[in-house]
């Protein structure tokens, strides 16, 4: 193992250090929400890092330069040592983001957050009325959510909402905005489905229609041209409705490095589902070895790997050929042109996606996220 903080190998010194860690300290929640971004065997996965393992990996990954701090999960609040990697990540100069349902956020455990330095706390609901918005996470959250964001508020941190958007709350978009307004939010991110997780295992119920999101942009503007500079709202429109992919994390092993509840390191929180690869652990190799050298994280640097038409496309420059992920799901290879991208060979396969869930709507079935399905799918990856 090489010591933490050591320099990389002059082979890849040309490779630049992580500037987003994201902690995805447990997979524990009491949500059990449809569009979920957690791995579906999540309930099978290895035993969590323990508290001082994750405190060598905040060291580690800021000694090779990640300065953002995400901590997520599942649901982070039910960590009992989360205080502690709070005060330690301000300490090594961490900005840091609680990312959170609300569900265990009191006034005694914001009070110790704010003491101990945390930055930012961003709060989700899963829509404006009670009854859709614990229906989504099967669970009855919606007036503890609204305390919560009160809470946040008389804390004097920045009130950061955000909604996963889908078929099942898109035509609520407008009141959703509203609820925002009324609970004091500065910024809002209506976060359409990116159909990864349980999210893909529900698309067909997911995905919204292109009217649906037409008429949802339609009502985010009217409201943007209302509240002026008041409140920030951004609209992330799903992939499957665009004809250029995003640039996912801003290309592999550039900036972002998520390390899951049993400390596999990997360049994107999906990555772990690609076949052909091996993750490394941080309870093996120190997060520099990790980064710099891992096989993982070099598969999809850079462009070498690209095949037509992305590697002579002047555009990889911008998109980085788009997700690997996403490429894995639609086409079962993760090299292949991501087929959002209108120029892929396999652009058809989204198109067919999108009419398949406008045919198909609600009459799939939906399947929540708790660990009885969970450990179900993993024996039974085709149930």
């Amino acid at each position: 193992m090489v010591a933490a903080g050591s320099a990389p190998d002059p082979s890849t010194a040309r490779i630049a250090g992580p500037r987003w860690l994201l902690a995805e300290l447990t997979y524990r929640c009491p949500l059990h929400c449809v569009f979920c971004y957690n791995p579906l065997d999540f309930a099978t996965q290895g035993a969590e890092l323990g508290t001082d393992q994750w405190l060598r990996v905040l060291g580690e990954a800021r000694a090779i330069g990640a300065v953002q701090l995400g901590l997520s999960g599942g649901e982070p609040l039910v960590r009992d040592d989360l205080e502690i990697l709070v005060a330690e990540a301000r300490r090594l100069g961490y900005y840091s983001n609680l990312i959170t349902s609300g569900v265990g956020l009191n006034e005694a455990r914001i009070r110790a957050f704010k003491d101990a330095g945390l930055d930012h706390i961003q709060l989700s609901f899963q829509d404006s009325t009670r009854e859709l918005n614990d229906f989504l996470s099967s669970t009855r959250t919606f007036e503890l959510k609204s305390k919560v964001a009160r809470l946040i508020k008389a804390y004097d941190y920045p009130m950061v909402l955000n909604v996963v958007i889908h078929r099942l709350n898109v035509d609520h978009v407008g009141q959703i905005l509203e609820m925002a307004e009324a609970l004091g939010a500065e910024y809002v991110e209506l976060a359409n489905t990116q159909y990864y997780g349980w999210g893909h295992l529900n698309r067909d119920r997911l995905l919204p229609t292109r009217e649906q999101l037409q008429r949802a942009e339609e009502a985010t503007n009217r409201f943007r041209d209302r509240v002026g500079s008041r409140m920030r709202v951004f609209f992330v429109v799903p992939d499957y409705f665009e004809t250029r992919p995003k640039a996912c994390m801003n290309g592999w092993g550039s900036v972002f490095l998520t390390v899951t509840p049993d400390g596999t390191a990997l360049p994107c929180h999906a990555a772990r589902m690609l076949p052909g690869l091996e993750f490394p652990n941080v309870a093996d190799a120190d997060v520099a070895t990790i980064w710099y050298q891992s096989e993982g994280f070099n598969r999809y640097r850079g462009d070498a790997w690209m095949r037509e038409p992305c590697r002579t496309c002047p555009e990889k420059v911008k998109d980085f050929g788009g997700c690997r992920c996403q490429a894995y799901l639609l086409t079962g290879d993760p090299a292949n042109a991501d087929p959002v991208c209108d120029l892929s060979p396999h652009h058809s396969r989204v198109t067919a996606a999108v009419e398949r869930a406008r045919e198909a709507g609600a009459a799939q079935p939906i399947v929540f996220r708790d660990a009885r399905n969970s450990r179900r799918l993993a024996n039974n990856p085709a149930a």
